[in-house]
């Protein structure tokens, strides 16, 4: 599989915001500035992660550059398309199919909640939409499971906020602090709207390669849900049994395997933020963290910028916001970005093996391991 012999040629950003741009020009500057960087190559395939862009959505990018011909692929998986799309990608070239191929995910979110086909309407009146009712009961049975508490949720924002002022690329970029977020309108309770992500608009690529050197993709693996149940999202919908691994475990046990680490060799890590509770939930469920653990962490600084292990340095989801389809391949261009050790004042120093982990409906989780 996708564990040895790819390397990362190149990286392009559009930032992440609101753009009077449509998402095909959006989607045209992270290529032309991935390919740029990566030499131009002749590229062998694409693949496009997208959740609203629409019918042949890859196909128009790529026409707009005049890069048509070779195959493209568009790949929906929720939050975690442009994970999807980049495993298939890198199966693709360490199994000898392909030399080069470009990976990239763009979106322009409808303004206003995240909704979802996936869930009947019965369903959605239950309070299983994506956002920001299912995020809020199941910030709930975080809260009641391990202790955590709102100021903990709060204190997640001010992280992320704080790194998210180094980032070009990030929606928010100002300092808050835990009454700020406190303060903040109350949307779902636990949630307050500072605790919530922003769905917006944006861009990235990146180029891979067969070969060795520079920052390799030593694993990435997609994973969806089993049976069990809904609040510790191991399935959308199916009971109340207890006990069930949730699909970010299982993706991510599989990728520290193929790429021969352990969460204790990690230097840096992008998780998935849609909330606050959210970035919590995904610390227990890579292995950073025994549940119950979270508030010692943030009390102590050990997860932020300066800390034992920086989870976030971008600002997560939380700063930048989220574009569904370049949601994933955004925390790999930060990643790749810190290995290089081009990130300026939020880079983590002598960073060597990084993570990126994202998960979406319904549900896919993405765990994508590098290393220089």
């Amino acid at each position: 599989m996708a564990d040895v012999g790819v390397q990362i040629a190149g990286v392009g950003m559009h930032p992440f915001g609101r753009f009077d741009k449509d998402v095909t020009t959006i989607g045209v500057e992270a290529v032309r500035a991935a390919l740029a960087e990566a030499g131009h190559p002749p590229i062998d395939a694409a693949f496009c992660g997208t959740a609203y862009g629409g019918v042949a959505s890859g196909h128009k990018v790529l026409g707009a550059l005049g890069l048509t011909g070779p195959p493209i692929v568009d790949v929906e998986a929720g939050c975690a398309s442009g994970g999807a799309a980049l495993e298939l990608a890198a199966v693709a070239l360490a199994a000898g199919r392909f030399e080069s191929v470009l990976v990239f995910g763009i979106e322009k979110m409808p303004k206003g909640v995240i909704r979802s086909s996936f869930f009947d309407p019965w369903q959605e009146q239950a309070g299983l939409t994506p956002a920001p009712a299912y995020f809020a009961l199941r910030a709930r049975r975080l809260m009641i499971d391990t202790g955590i508490t709102k100021e903990d949720l709060a204190a997640v924002v001010v992280k992320n906020r704080r790194h998210g002022v180094e980032n070009p690329d990030a929606m928010f970029r100002k300092k808050v602090s835990i009454a700020e977020v406190l303060e903040s309108r109350l949307v779902c309770d636990p949630l307050h709207l500072f605790m919530l992500c922003s769905p917006n608009e944006g861009a990235a690529a990146v180029v891979l390669r067969a070969g060795e050197g520079g920052v390799r993709l030593r694993s990435a693996v997609l994973r969806s849900h089993l049976p069990g149940s809904v609040l510790s999202e191991a399935t959308p919908m199916a009971g109340d049994d207890e006990g069930v691994t949730p699909p970010s475990a299982l993706a991510a046990a599989e990728a520290y395997e193929r790429a021969g680490i352990a969460p204790a060799d990690l230097d840096v890590v992008e998780c998935q933020d849609t909330d606050a509770a959210r970035e919590l939930l995904s610390w227990q469920e890579l292995g950073l963290c025994e549940p119950g653990e979270q508030p010692k962490i943030l009390a102590g600084g050990h997860f932020a910028l300066g800390g034992r292990l920086p989870v976030n340095p971008s600002g997560g989801l939380l700063s930048k916001g989220e574009p569904l389809g370049a949601s994933a391949l955004g925390q790999v261009v930060e990643v790749v970005r810190q290995l290089r050790g081009e990130c300026g004042a939020r880079q983590v120093e002598g960073a060597r093996v990084g993570l990126s982990h994202t998960i979406g409906r319904g549900a896919n989780a993405c765990v994508v391991i590098l290393s220089r």
